[in-house]
């Protein structure tokens, strides 16, 4: 049964948009187990090998799907598909996908929509589902508060609640709100741009920072914009002009308000403000914790004046400044598809892309690019999706403020509707989930007896501070079924433990 759940999780990686290294671990497992299986149908009676060559042959059905995904490529770095995913998705799986990304950059993975249908098979209740979960949600690792809810996403109809309603801190869970906000407010083909002008008349070049969180300085980009694509057809703009001396200011006035997080200084999240690079990192690290620099802005444009100069162009260093209405744009860069980077943000629990969609969702509906401004952005706009804000509190967009609220109720409405055929806008909220065993924040987790159950069939977002552990997000069923989960806990302060209690609960669902 091993090499079954190592081919039935690469084959959801694949479908819901999985990185390419777990699934290539997957289908290199199976291809040996199944090999095995394929030689001892030699040696077996007639009866015990018609039976076996049924169970081989479906699985190697399976896996020739899953390869056929995984060979169509190219692919980016960290394993995201690119250009060719789509298409390697669509005919594997037979997805849908209209994203138009531009040919390079990394692509929202396909429509969940063909692992949506024909789920309405009977055979989950909420009186079955009471019997598993009470008990293991009522384990004393979890702490003296605790909040869950299970919803069949196909029926939209709740299967199991308990204190469902009770405003508890979600941590990292925040980000599906976040997610949904965004993609909601801004569409799923919104890019963020970050341009540099020229003020008229003048030698004076402005870096104008447009919020893009996922801009890098790398020689690799990944498919994300690049800041030496933008240095280089900046300069060969200006030596069209005959410009090879220039003052160079930056542009931060997208956002307003304080650039820190009340938490203080954290390795967990840079400065937030709308001009930075590598998200201020000052190693090589692509997510999770990291010493980060003190002024992003600032570094991000001594690293831009800098990359001019590799093509004769010197840049005198004038700091911040507001480019007119008059300046002309020199040339730009922007991310990809907005999809492609919610995924990323939830795939990785990435503190600072959720700071800047919460500001990018306020900028959308009218609001400001500030802390406060995001949050109240992100609770309108759930808001105005219809869904049960009653409990809920919103300051900041990542989750690392401990006075955010969510019920149980909350997080598993967001989930069914980012599931709804009538919000495909929202599909990445499902995709970019972390799947058990295999990718982001859950990628080293599930690997345990009683939680292997749940390996590439739980897909969900991690959620943890000191004394809180939650985990939100879907899991197939035995029987075929899509259920929406969330379970928020507090006051418990054994993490490991009360992770591994939140990990065999969903585990279970998926048994």
């Amino acid at each position: 049964m091993a090499w079954t759940r190592a081919v039935v999780g690469a084959r959801l990686a694949g479908l819901l948009g999985g990185a390419r290294p777990h699934v290539s671990r997957a289908v290199r497992g199976a291809r040996v187990r199944l090999g095995g299986g394929v030689r001892a149908l030699r040696t077996r009676s007639p009866r015990a090998g018609t039976a076996r060559f049924a169970l081989v042959a479906s699985a190697l059905g399976v896996a020739v799907a899953v390869l056929a995904v995984t060979a169509a490529g190219p692919w980016g770095a960290g394993g995201r598909r690119v250009a060719e995913r789509e298409r390697a998705a669509a005919a594997a799986t037979g997805a849908a996908h209209g994203s138009g990304s531009r040919a390079g950059a990394p692509r929202p993975a396909p429509s969940a929509a063909a692992v949506l249908t024909g789920l309405d098979r009977p055979g989950v209740t909420g009186e079955s589902l009471a019997g598993i979960l009470d008990p293991l949600l009522s384990d004393p690792s979890l702490g003296d508060r605790r909040g869950a809810a299970v919803v069949d996403v196909s029926t939209g109809r709740r299967l199991y609640a308990k204190d469902a309603d009770a405003g508890l801190t979600p941590a990292s869970t925040t980000k599906i709100a976040t997610a949904v906000a965004a993609l909601s407010a801004l569409g799923p083909e919104h890019r963020l741009t970050t341009r540099t002008v020229l003020e008229p008349r003048t030698r004076k070049v402005v870096l104008v920072g447009g919020g893009d969180p996922t801009l890098t300085a790398r020689k690799k980009t990944g498919g994300w914009a690049g800041l030496r694509a933008l240095a280089d057809s900046t300069a060969a703009a200006l030596k069209k002009r005959h410009l090879t001396s220039v003052t160079l200011a930056y542009d931060t006035s997208l956002y307003a308000g304080t650039t820190r997080h009340p938490i203080g200084v954290n390795e967990n999240l840079a400065e937030v403000t709308p001009l930075t690079v590598d998200e201020g990192r000052l190693d090589d690290s692509g997510s999770g914790p990291a010493t980060r620099t003190p002024d992003p802005a600032g570094d991000a444009a001594h690293r831009f004046a800098a990359l001019l100069g590799t093509h004769g162009v010197k840049a005198a260093e004038k700091g911040s400044a507001r480019a007119t209405g008059r300046a002309r744009t020199l040339a730009s860069v922007q991310s990809p598809p907005l999809s492609a980077v919610v995924e990323r943000m939830l795939t990785n629990s990435d503190n600072d892309i959720a700071e800047a969609l919460a500001r990018h969702t306020a900028l959308a509906t009218g609001g400001e690019g500030s802390f406060e401004g995001g949050a109240a952005a992100v609770g309108a706009q759930v808001k105005k999706l219809g869904l049960p804000v009653g409990g809920a509190e919103f300051h900041d967009g990542s989750g690392l403020d401990r006075r955010d609220k969510l019920t149980a109720r909350l997080l598993t409405s967001l989930l069914a509707l980012a599931g709804s055929a009538d919000h495909p806008e929202l599909r990445t909220v499902l995709t970019g989930l972390p799947i058990a065993g295999f990718t982001g924040t859950l990628s080293d987790r599930y690997e345990g007896t009683d939680t292997h159950a749940g390996t590439g069939l739980v897909r969900a977002k991690t959620g943890s501070l000191t004394g809180v552990n939650t985990l939100a997000g879907t899991v197939v069923t035995a029987g075929g079924r899509l259920l929406a989960f969330a379970f928020l806990t507090e006051n418990s302060m054994d993490q490991p433990t009360a992770r591994a209690a939140l990990d065999r609960a969903a585990a279970r669902l998926a048994g």
